[in-house]
């Protein structure tokens, strides 16, 4: 495909001051800078009205490095804590499953909107898949489109800052992410298997296979020993960039239109959304006696790129979040349709 050098002298541009701003975001010490500073930055852009259209391989690229890099943390001992935790995980994904459905109710006398728009806008999943189901039970997919998207934007934007800060670390920026070993052998290799395991993913149409393949194969290494080591900080700061982009170019003036007067109704409920899941994290973590940080981190009803990463950040438990993200993954993408099924059939027996 040909492109034109006004698109490249565009994209150019745009990275460029993507790059500006997650500098400063390092120069203020944020969290995850290099990935807030681009979306910031995006966002701004496509709200003022300007065109950011980026080439659809930057996302798989940024998932790519950050997942083969948090797969690292999958080692025998992990994978062995982790099991210890299945249940749990189980009943966490339930509750924000019913966390979504409440959210969803209040969501429809907010902006009032029917049961299957609200519930599409309410429960976790991503933008495309909700998207779609909307289109098949004959709902407008703006609405919907736009609340997954702003329930990102907000988790990437509110929860790491908040973890850090309340942590006592909003001074170490991303220091720990800068601190990691990595040698070229290693990092290579890692960087061949992430990319094979994407693409053998792909092939058995897994949802989400740049993430969960670049996972599966760099924890597969690590638990078995192979000489993997971390990417260079250039590389993960250059993938925290792509993502962001990605992300603020989502959010766009057509977007907003479409959802009309649904904006202020879809930023209270993802507040909610967000709050609920924070309270529910909280309880887990008094139970259990496990890490706060690692169970916000872990119950943030999205984003488990980002989060993951975040955790890398705060050296908290890696494997632990990344988990109870992948079986909540595993537990709403294959039964949101029936759930949804379920909620139209509610709808016109009530109408």
């Amino acid at each position: 495909m040909r492109i034109s050098a006004d698109r490249v002298i565009r994209l150019t541009l745009i990275y460029l001051g993507a790059v500006g701003c997650g500098w400063i975001g390092s120069l203020i010490n944020l969290p995850l800078p290099w990935m807030i500073g681009a979306l910031v930055f995006a966002t701004g852009l496509s709200l003022s009205g300007v065109t950011v259209r980026v080439p659809q391989l930057t996302r798989p690229v940024g998932q790519i490095v950050i997942a083969g890099s948090v797969g690292l943390a999958f080692t025998a001992a992990a994978l062995e804590s982790v099991a210890q935790m299945f249940i749990p995980m189980v009943l966490a994904a339930l509750a924000t499953i019913v966390a979504g459905f409440f959210v969803a109710w209040v969501l429809t006398r907010l902006a009032q909107v029917d049961a299957v728009t609200a519930s599409l806008a309410s429960i976790p999943m991503g933008p495309v898949e909700s998207a779609n189901l909307a289109r098949h039970y004959g709902v407008s997919p703006g609405p919907v489109i736009f609340s997954q998207t702003l329930r990102i934007m907000a988790l990437v934007l509110l929860i790491p800052p908040a973890v850090l800060y309340f942590n006592g670390g909003i001074g170490g920026g991303d220091s720990a992410l800068r601190a990691v070993h990595w040698t070229v052998p290693g990092a290579t290799l890692l960087i061949a298997l992430a990319v094979a395991g994407s693409f053998l993913m792909k092939a058995v149409r897994l949802s989400n296979p740049f993430f969960l393949g670049p996972l599966a194969a760099s924890a597969a290494a690590s638990a078995a020993g192979l000489p993997v080591t971390a990417v260079p900080y250039l590389m993960l700061a250059a993938a925290q960039v792509l993502l962001g982009v990605w992300l603020g170019a989502a959010m766009d003036r057509e977007l907003f239109r479409r959802a009309g007067g649904f904006v202020a109704a879809a930023l209270a409920s993802t507040l909610l959304m967000i709050a609920l899941c924070v309270g529910m994290a909280l309880a887990m973590a008094a139970a259990s006696g496990l890490s706060w940080t690692a169970m916000v981190l872990a119950f943030a009803p999205g984003s488990v790129t980002e989060m993951a990463l975040t955790a890398k950040l705060l050296q908290a438990d890696i494997a632990l979040v990344t988990a109870f993200h992948l079986v909540r993954i595993f537990i709403i993408l294959p039964t949101a349709p029936l759930f949804i099924r379920w909620v139209a059939l509610l709808a016109r027996r009530g109408g």
